[in-house]
């Protein structure tokens, strides 16, 4: 019979972190969609003479994704989701099962975590936008002319990635990597982003980009257009790697 993983969190819980300010079990398990090869994502707050980090560890057979944190850890670690535009601890922390709340920890913790996700992240700047658009135009142009199918896959993953970054972008949404791209994207708008997933479904499927190429240059057009001929950059300080923008 397979283990209940909610009972393995807490199990866990108390063999691991019998301290506990607050835990937090996030992701499928959560969710009540877990399967038998899912991990346990757990949030641990702990006391503030603790280290903030990350950790990966086996379970009863089950992998645990460990984030343990103190309270100055916390909000050091949710400005840098913020600042990374991902709010994936906010996340964990709005939506998981909370196993442990010691004297209200846990609440408060979810209180910052629900006001982070309300007011949402910070949008890129102008400059970095037109980069976007550049590097994103390019890519266009690269995804027209692929005549090697391994190369027009490649690059149509590079495509949807900076479309959906741009898109959230526009619509002040959180953005998300793997499989939480699509999720995201459905999130910050539902029309467009069903239509760059379809479209880039449909590309993997036939080889066809038409429809991609058309999803895409509709995103462009709402941040300003195809960007070719007039972009320039000048670097002040660190120096961007080219290899950031593909080229031909």
């Amino acid at each position: 019979m397979t283990p209940d993983p909610v009972d393995q969190a807490r199990r866990l819980v108390c063999d691991r972190f019998p301290d506990a300010l607050a835990v937090v079990l996030a992701g499928s398990t959560a969710a009540g969609r877990a399967t038998v090869s899912s991990d346990l994502d757990v949030a641990v707050l702990i006391g503030d003479g603790g280290e903030t980090g990350r950790e990966t560890i086996r379970f009863e057979g089950r992998v645990v994704e460990l984030f343990i944190h103190t309270r100055a850890g916390l909000v050091d670690l949710f400005a840098a989701d913020t600042a990374a535009r991902r709010a994936v601890l906010q996340s964990m922390y709005a939506t998981g099962l909370v196993l442990v709340d010691t004297d209200g920890e846990a609440g408060r913790a979810r209180a910052l975590a629900e006001a982070d996700l309300r007011a949402g992240p910070p949008p890129l700047g102008p400059e970095t936008v037109e980069t976007k658009r550049y590097a994103l135009t390019d890519a266009l142009d690269d995804l027209a002319d692929a005549g090697d199918p391994v190369e027009c896959l490649a690059v149509a993953g590079f495509v949807l990635n900076a479309a959906a970054d741009l898109l959230c972008d526009h619509q002040r949404a959180w953005i998300g990597g793997g499989k939480w791209l699509p999720r995201r994207l459905l999130e910050a708008d539902a029309e467009r982003g069903s239509a760059l997933l379809e479209a880039h479904l449909h590309l993997c499927r036939s080889g066809e980009p038409g429809p991609m190429i058309d999803a895409v240059s509709e995103v462009l057009d709402l941040v300003g257009g195809p960007l070719r001929e007039g972009y320039r950059r000048t670097w002040h300080g660190v120096i961007e790697s080219l290899a950031a923008t593909p080229r031909s």
